[in-house]
């Protein structure tokens, strides 16, 4: 039996950590989408996000090295935003659990109806 232990290295309370919160994943999804992106589109594709939390989101995916930022040093200045290689291996199991959520909502929300 594998333990996850609250200490220590446990990878994979590390990684949904990260990517569980309320914005990471439609970020992820949103750069998979459309490609490289400057920071008001993507605003604009998520429209309820707060421009902090949506630079708060970026900043983090970008330090696990999921999200690349390119800054050009123009007046104003440029940055854009795509996925990395490691970003793009993660988006077929990202689309996969956004499948079996599609095919069992329906499910899901029954058995809640009947358990409220």
């Amino acid at each position: 039996m594998e333990n996850f232990h609250p200490t220590g290295n446990c990878p994979v309370r590390d990684v949904l950590s990260r990517l569980g919160d309320k914005w990471s994943m439609l970020v992820l999804i949103t750069l998979n989408a459309n490609g490289v992106m400057r920071f008001s589109d993507i605003h604009k594709t998520i429209e309820d996000v707060s421009q902090r939390m949506l630079t708060v989101t970026l900043r983090t995916l970008e330090a696990d090295g999921l999200v690349a930022r390119k800054i050009y040093a123009e007046v104003p200045p440029r940055v854009e935003y795509c996925l990395t290689k490691t970003g793009h291996s993660l988006i077929p199991h990202i689309e996969a659990l956004v499948g079996w959520a599609l095919e069992n909502m329906p499910v899901i929300l029954k058995n809640r109806e009947t358990k409220s």
